[in-house]
């Protein structure tokens, strides 16, 4: 549950600076700056990569991750319900040429924690960021409880026939956030509480 549920990492500039010189003598000297430069872009890709890799394991999720992506934890640490009705839900939508996109699925405490720290400077105080990230201690994403979904044509669809496979839009500021109801599959989907601050669920 975040308004800007993706983890922006900073661009980061990197500047070598290298001198070559070129004497002319008897002989010329070349002095080559090919070979720092290999080396620091090695050293540049090996952190990148790393970076990546940890965000991953944090559930940070790639562009157009699905539910059958199972081997980012985003998405195989969801409990098993909403990953199964999430299945049906997406195979359901590819046949109607929607294609169900998940921006964001379980999260590590810690991640939490960070989005929540984003939240808070971005949105100058905890009681109004509060109204878009949970605490690590209540968050349906760090108990696997919850997926974000993106793009405009999933959520049209989804707010047409996600109760049907138990699935509910649960805050009405969050047209992307959906966790998993059995009861919407006979009694339809409960009202959206009007933002997490009014979810008894969320308060400690």
């Amino acid at each position: 549950m975040n308004a800007q549920y993706r983890i922006s990492t900073k661009n980061r500039l990197f500047r070598f600076t290298a001198g070559c010189a070129t004497l002319s003598l008897a002989a010329i000297v070349l002095v080559s700056c090919q070979a720092p430069q290999a080396t620091f872009g090695s050293l540049v890709g090996s952190t990148v990569q790393t970076r990546e890799v940890d965000d991953r394991e944090m559930g940070v999720l790639p562009t157009h991750a699905t539910v059958f992506d199972e081997s980012l934890p985003g998405i195989s640490g969801l409990s098993p319900d909403l990953r199964n009705a999430l299945e049906q839900a997406t195979r359901a939508a590819r046949e109607e040429g929607v294609e169900i996109f998940i921006n964001s699925g379980w999260r590590a405490p810690a991640l939490q924690e960070q989005l929540l720290t984003e939240a808070v400077s971005d949105y100058g105080s905890l009681e109004e960021a509060a109204r878009w990230v949970a605490t690590p201690e209540t968050s349906a994403h760090v108990s696997g409880d919850a997926v974000d979904i993106e793009d405009l044509d999933a959520y049209l669809w989804f707010q047409d026939r996600s109760s049907g496979f138990g699935l509910c839009q649960i805050y009405a500021n969050e047209p992307w956030h959906y966790e998993y109801r059995p009861d919407s599959l006979s009694e339809g989907c409960p009202q959206p509480y009007l933002d997490p601050t009014h979810d008894p669920n969320l308060q400690n």
